[in-house]
């Protein structure tokens, strides 16, 4: 019996192209907290969870780590980040993959690092309603990737085994959540990440973009 893939996808730097903003919003945020750091070790954390994040950062840099400056941090970041709203664009092929998937009737799911007030704007631009296409956000799990919990919730939630998924992400971190719940993990190089980080982190296939991973769609078992 031949078992039919689901497709579970990031949406950073996956679907959208919002990677530089979140880092700029980030160092926005940090730089009113009086904390200098590099704008590239923000960029190599860009797809934990916000709290995740701003305990490594901190941590890396011997600051004061308290839940208020964590809480703190985190609106800023979501304040500035709607702020660079207008900028965010899908990225090359994703609306397109999107509806191939549907009209192949083949399930996918959203699951982001991101809470739904940051998410939203993203959702927003590349034309996702959430109350009609499955997308599940940092608000709904305990923990964030790299820990595997929101795919596991975005397979729950299409009513398959998290076994059957293709996870489709642009960071480190979601390989890496893939291989923890043992699905599939294919890269894109859109947010940022090297072809062999990806692979070195779990990544079966790698691919440019969502438009690169839709014309090679049958590599990883789509199909009409």
């Amino acid at each position: 019996m031949r078992i039919e893939p689901v497709f579970l996808f990031d949406l950073d730097g996956t679907l959208v192209d919002s990677v530089y903003q979140h880092v700029l919003a980030w160092k926005q945020a940090l730089d009113a907290e009086g904390i200098e750091l590099s704008v590239w070790r923000i960029h190599r954390r860009i797809g934990m969870s916000g709290g995740l994040f701003t305990n490594q950062l901190l941590r890396e840099i011997h600051a004061e780590i308290s839940p208020e400056r964590v809480a703190a941090l985190r609106a800023a970041h979501a304040e500035a980040y709607k702020g660079l709203g207008a900028q965010i664009r899908p990225l090359p092929g994703a609306r397109e993959l999107l509806a191939w998937l549907t009209d192949a009737g083949i399930p996918w799911a959203i699951a982001t690092s991101g809470r739904m007030e940051t998410a939203a704007v993203n959702l927003a631009a590349l034309g996702v309603d959430p109350t009609v296409n499955p997308v599940v956000t940092r608000d709904q799990v305990r923990y964030a990737k790299p820990d595997p919990d929101l795919f596991v919730a975005a397979a729950a939630r299409l009513g398959v085994p998290i076994e059957t998924a293709v996870v489709v992400g642009d960071a480190v971190w979601d390989m890496l959540a893939a291989v923890r719940c043992r699905a599939l993990g294919v890269g894109l190089l859109s947010g940022g990440y090297g072809a062999q980080e990806l692979r070195e982190g779990g990544a079966i296939r790698v691919f440019e973009d969502p438009a690169d991973l839709l014309e090679h769609i049958d590599e990883v078992g789509g199909r009409r």
